[in-house]
């Protein structure tokens, strides 16, 4: 459900009143019912509730983040990994969590991704961002903008190659799926004189993989690759950070944007939005995100 004080409970609620979603799969819903019945009038047929009952009314309330209601939202994904640990759920569709309330719980949480994957003893890992036209992958994360530069080394672009890779034919039955690589400087380096980046790491670790077959190009320039013309022959393109990576397809398609874990030995779906406190509560939240993200889980999973 994530944080029960964000939208989490109300997109969830308003995906569940859609026939079209509810077709789709039988529904486990790991949260807290008072909160989840504020938005949900009746729970349909294929639906269940895990109550955990964790969310103190005199701790809550909408739209206002705080320690009770991370550690509630914690307490959610915590018992999702033993429900998948045991093989009792097929995918995973999380809602969205606020990492500044849970870091102040004394937990490192860079992310669901991180936190998964290290639930999962999982290391080379992915977060693909997927809408109808554009797929999108980062190579590096939640790091500090001034941490990219040297957390890029040839291992990790070409490992990230690989799982792109990997996971385009596994998910999406691509047979020889098309990769773009971002550089990381303006103009992609402009040979060197705007950054040695791309001459030192980026191209070798293209080149490698190239000599394992698999079908990659690059370095292109960050500015121009989305552009719709560029970016349709493509089947993916990696970024190398995160802002990098999701203005474009944000900007695009925000409304049917889905974050796909890469990596994981399940499927891992979410909206590509965060907690929205400033909303909550209000009844203006859009669920369309939910929706693709429920829908693309049922479909890859099924």
């Amino acid at each position: 459900m994530g944080d029960p004080a964000g939208i989490g409970p109300e997109i969830i609620a308003l995906c569940l009143a859609q026939p079209a979603i509810l077709k789709l799969a039988q529904f486990f819903i790991i949260g807290d019912g008072q909160i989840l019945n504020r938005y949900l009038k009746r729970f349909p047929k294929n639906c269940r509730l895990l109550d955990l009952k964790n969310v103190s009314p005199a701790h809550y309330q909408s739209g206002r983040p705080s320690p009770h209601c991370a550690r509630a939202a914690l307490d959610y994904l915590n018992c999702a990994i033993k429900f998948l640990q045991a093989k009792q759920i097929d995918a995973l569709v999380t809602a969205p969590v606020s990492k500044e309330t849970i870091h102040s719980l004394g937990v490192r949480f860079p992310g669901h991704t991180e936190y998964l994957a290290e639930s999962f003893g999982i290391k080379n890992i992915g977060m693909m961002f997927v809408t109808k036209t554009l797929k999108t992958v980062i190579a590096t994360r939640h790091i500090p903008l001034t941490h990219v530069s040297r957390s890029l080394t040839p291992k990790l672009i070409g490992e990230t190659i690989y799982l792109t890779d990997k996971s385009l034919k596994q998910y999406f039955k691509m047979r020889r799926p098309h990769i773009a690589v971002c550089g990381l400087n303006p103009h992609a380096g402009e040979g060197g004189t705007i950054g040695k980046e791309e001459i030192t790491t980026i191209i070798p670790a293209i080149q490698k993989a190239q000599r394992q077959h698999i079908h990659v190009s690059g370095p292109f320039s960050a500015d121009t690759i989305f552009f719709p013309e560029n970016s349709k022959k493509f089947d993916c393109i990696i970024a190398l950070y995160h802002d990098q990576g999701l203005i474009a397809p944000k900007s695009l398609e925000f409304r049917n944007l889905v974050n796909l874990t890469l990596g994981l030995p399940f499927v891992r779906t979410s909206p590509a939005h965060g907690t929205a406190f400033d909303i909550a509560g209000k009844k203006k939240a859009d669920p369309s995100s939910m929706a693709a993200a429920i829908t693309l889980a049922c479909r890859l999973s099924a």
